[in-house]
């Protein structure tokens, strides 16, 4: 398993490694001790699987308030996503910055975002589906949200703004200048 960081080095991509026959393949998704040992977890409480019917659904930008905050492992079973993680933490040098990566199923690479950051993706593919483990369960009264397409962010979306499928919640969120602060430093 290779597990390296992104831009923000406390968001990972996880490559497992795959063993190819004349079967099919096998592969390991999830390590405990390697994922400790990179500072992924400290455990999983939670699966959680989304299907996405349409290409252009965009779902986030999503995060919970401590001291449900939740953190995520997130891999693409079917289909492609374009993933974005956006550092929340007020006083970490990153804050306000976002990484982004382009996942799919062929090689099995996850992507974890810890606590402290606003998570969303946009389905590149119709009938894309996402699993991923949460380190805290799902709490509706901590559940928060970071507008998708705040200018300051700078995130370049590969879907338009009027083309974007959105829940009703999504297109309300408050710009990242509107955030109440919920996490501070890095976690």
């Amino acid at each position: 398993m290779d597990i390296s960081s992104l831009a923000i080095p406390d968001v990972k991509l996880i490559h497992p490694a795959i063993h190819r026959d004349g079967r099919g393949f096998f592969t390991e998704t999830f390590h405990r001790n390697a994922m400790a040992a990179a500072g992924i977890g400290p455990d999983f409480v939670q699966d959680n699987h989304s299907l996405s019917a349409e290409a252009g659904t965009l779902r986030g930008l999503h995060f919970q308030l401590p001291p449900h905050a939740q953190g995520k492992l997130l891999r693409v079973v079917r289909g492609r996503i374009f993933d974005v993680a956006v550092d929340i933490r007020v006083g970490s040098p990153t804050f306000g910055r976002h990484v982004s990566a382009t996942l799919g199923p062929e090689r099995c690479v996850q992507i974890w975002i810890p606590p402290g950051f606003a998570h969303g993706y946009c389905t590149l593919e119709p009938d894309t589906e996402v699993v991923y483990k949460v380190t805290d369960y799902y709490a509706p009264a901590s559940d928060r949200g970071l507008l998708w397409d705040d200018p300051s962010l700078g995130i370049d979306w590969p879907v338009s703004h009027h083309d974007a499928r959105l829940s009703a919640k999504d297109r309300t969120h408050p710009m990242l200048k509107d955030l109440e602060p919920a996490f501070t430093g890095s976690i």
